[in-house]
């Protein structure tokens, strides 16, 4: 994933995620690609007060305030960026040249931890070290499956030579 389309909604979906199941996120993705416009950044960065009203009692998505607030927020945080360091480019300025497989089951990295500060710095919200790992991994930015795992180098390869 190395649109900036794309890892904005990846993004969101994490946050939105953070303290449930991924499960509960997944059946309701059409309803959040419904009302944030289709994570168009643009039109997402236009929202206001009344948009957050209507969302917090739209039941096709998560209705947690702070979280439609970031979403929000981080539209235009994304907007912002596209003058200095596109999100898309700075997503993948964290990615290591070479990636070993990591310790099993790690959280975060040093990596997410700086990009989640520099994410904040530029506006962001909900983005914490463990949340910008989660997008860091799927989209492709770090490839955590193990070295036995049969996807690793194919994940590996799509990360070198993205289409």
């Amino acid at each position: 994933m190395r649109d900036e389309r794309g890892l904005y909604e990846r993004l969101s979906l994490e946050g939105f995620q953070s303290g449930l199941s991924w499960l509960t996120i997944l059946r309701k993705r059409e309803g959040f690609r419904a009302v944030f416009e289709g994570f168009d950044p643009d039109r997402v960065a236009a929202f206001g007060e009344r948009d957050v009203e209507r969302l917090v009692t739209d039941a096709s998505i998560i209705r947690h305030r702070g979280k439609i607030e970031a979403a929000i927020a981080n539209a235009r945080a994304t907007v912002a960026l596209r003058d200095s360091e596109p999100l898309q480019e700075l997503f993948w300025s964290y990615a290591p040249a070479e990636h070993a497989p990591p310790p099993p089951w790690q959280a975060s990295t040093p990596e997410s931890t700086a990009l989640s500060k520099r994410l904040k710095q530029a506006g962001f919200k909900f983005v914490g070290p463990t949340t910008v790992y989660a997008a860091m991994q799927a989209c492709g930015v770090v490839n955590d499956h193990l070295a036995n795992c049969w996807v690793r180098e194919a994940v590996e390869s799509s990360r070198r030579h993205p289409s």
